[in-house]
């Protein structure tokens, strides 16, 4: 069942996701973003590149019905990689991160929302840009743009190819701080 009728408007329907997923208005504004990951928080800038991306990142979410939950973030990541980000890449980084958590935390749910992200498309590919008229379309509008009302079809072989390819290029991008890390020290140790 979805969190927001087809009929609210997709502004509303954000300001409700905000509130329900304690975001308050999106952060959009803040100069640091903050992660919760346990009881460490992870900061980084908010750089106006990962602002432009996250305002579809938020639409999608409503359209999706996806949670902010790490498991929510981890479905809306792999649907998004599997629908496209366009030029957005701080879209593509931070989705392959959540894919990545979502391999491990829910495998199954990840390639589920990667596979409904294969059959659909996405606001960074139809759009390309954040517009507030999007905030006047009915939410129902927006899962037809999106191609979210498809019955699903299950898995295809080159759904499954794909998402073989994407799990490949998520182990690489969580490897490859480790590898570079260990190749620094041992450059450092042995000079």
């Amino acid at each position: 069942m979805s969190a927001y009728g087809d009929a609210l408007r997709v502004g509303e329907a954000r300001e409700r996701y905000f509130a329900r997923s304690g975001l308050g208005i999106g952060g959009y504004s803040e100069r640091w973003v903050v992660l919760r990951a346990g009881p460490l928080p992870i900061r980084f800038p908010n750089r106006p590149g990962r602002v432009r991306a996250v305002k579809l990142h938020d639409l999608h979410h409503v359209a999706t019905s996806y949670d902010t939950s790490w498991t929510g973030e981890a479905e809306i990541g792999a649907w998004e990689i599997a629908a496209g980000c366009g030029r957005h890449l701080w879209a593509w980084w931070l989705n392959l991160g959540a894919f990545v958590i979502g391999l491990v935390i829910a495998p199954g749910r990840t390639f589920r929302a990667f596979v409904r992200g294969r059959h659909a498309t996405s606001l960074y590919r139809t759009e390309g840009e954040f517009r507030e008229e999007l905030l006047t379309w009915r939410v129902g509008e927006l899962r037809d743009r999106l191609g979210l009302r498809t019955p699903s079809r299950g898995a295809t072989s080159r759904d499954r190819a794909w998402f073989a390819c994407w799990v490949a290029i998520g182990l690489v991008y969580a490897l490859a701080p480790g590898i570079l890390l260990a190749s620094l020290l041992r450059g450092a140790c042995s000079g």
